[in-house]
């Protein structure tokens, strides 16, 4: 999978990108991540990617001509890339938008700063994407959210192919409580059935816990469930 992250902080995301399982996916050539400086596309001295808002108001606007010469640069090589503007506007990221955009080829990542993007930069690209409701300093973080998640749905990004499978959000729940050493730490032991040996039952127990745990924590996502398999 191809990424491209247009972004007037390239510098940002070298040390997330180099740890874990991204540098992994990197390293394994599952995953190549583009750094597209729109600076490079600016065609002033002071190299100018924002400007004050038609109409007034509080902040500056990012500049639609930079960012629409760097969509135009990596469409040129990738025509059929998805292109996404990450944006408090669009819907919010979950795991089913993870695994849609796991498949596409060539990913392109737009991130907006300041009080937004000119609107006519919507004309561009493919839609709008939230990582939640809250209020980040730019793009770039919200660039790495989906990175992140993405990166764990593609083959040979994990080391344990299984895991993808049991995790928070797959089939609407929330993944089961996890233990490990020691069996009893301070007073609170591990379930005995997770040291039973009979995987029969620790499966039924990881699967009642799982409920329980996002009917306490999460309910809306069980009722979510519900309603898609109406």
């Amino acid at each position: 999978m191809r990424v491209h992250v247009l972004t007037i902080f390239p510098e940002f995301f070298a040390s997330p990108l180099a740890v874990g399982i991204p540098k992994r996916a990197r390293d394994a050539r599952v995953l190549h991540v583009s750094l597209v400086d729109l600076r490079e596309y600016t065609h002033d001295r002071h190299r100018t990617t924002d400007d004050a808002p038609y109409g007034g108001g509080h902040g500056m606007v990012m500049k639609a001509g930079p960012i629409v010469e760097a969509l135009d640069a990596v469409m040129a090589a990738a025509p059929n890339a998805h292109r996404v503007l990450l944006s408090p506007r669009g819907p919010a990221l979950d795991h089913r938008k993870v695994m849609d955009l796991a498949r596409v080829d060539d990913l392109v990542l737009v991130c907006g700063r300041y009080e937004g993007v000119d609107e006519r930069v919507r004309d561009f690209v493919d839609e709008d994407l939230s990582v939640g409701d809250y209020v980040l300093s730019g793009g770039e973080p919200a660039a790495l959210a989906v990175i992140d998640a993405v990166v764990r749905q593609l083959p040979g990004a994990l080391g344990n192919v299984a895991s993808a499978g049991s995790e928070s959000f797959v089939d609407d729940h929330l993944e089961y409580p996890q233990y490990t050493r020691p069996e009893i730490f301070r007073g609170r032991a591990v379930p005995p059935v997770l040291l039973s040996g009979d995987h029969a039952a620790i499966a039924a127990w990881r699967a009642q816990a799982s409920r329980a745990v996002t009917a306490r924590t999460r309910p809306d996502l069980l009722a979510r469930g519900a309603a898609r398999s109406e």
